[in-house]
């Protein structure tokens, strides 16, 4: 039982992930990326690209973990190494950059290590 919980929470992650991706790569001036990220349009014009170059990486953040989730049990490694990532890159945004970001980035990730850490 542990162990769909914590498939069912990592691929909430992974989703999560997806959805920035596409807020960064597709929505980054409209007013849904605007909002979500508390920028002007003016701002997010002028950070387009480097807008959408962190929405791949979330993307490839979200293939990663879908990944580990398609291997099962076997993908335990490749979970854990996409949810390290994760919560790197959520402490790292969230103290450079919004805190917000630990809330929304490394606090699932890290219940997701420990979901899957508690299920093994």
């Amino acid at each position: 039982m542990q162990i769909y919980f914590s498939s069912i929470f990592i691929a909430l992650i992974a989703i999560l992930h997806i959805y920035i991706l596409v807020l960064e790569m597709f929505l980054w001036e409209k007013p849904a990326g605007c909002k979500a990220f508390g920028h002007t349009v003016e701002a997010a014009t002028a950070s387009k690209v480097l807008a959408a170059n962190q929405g791949l990486y979330n993307g490839f953040l979200a293939a990663g973990l879908t990944w580990g989730l398609y291997l099962g049990a076997t993908g335990l490694d490749i979970k854990v190494f996409f949810l390290s990532c994760v919560l790197i890159a959520g402490i790292y945004g969230g103290l450079t950059a919004n805190r917000k970001i630990l809330l929304i980035q490394a606090i699932p990730a890290a219940v997701g290590l420990a979901l899957l850490f508690c299920g093994v």
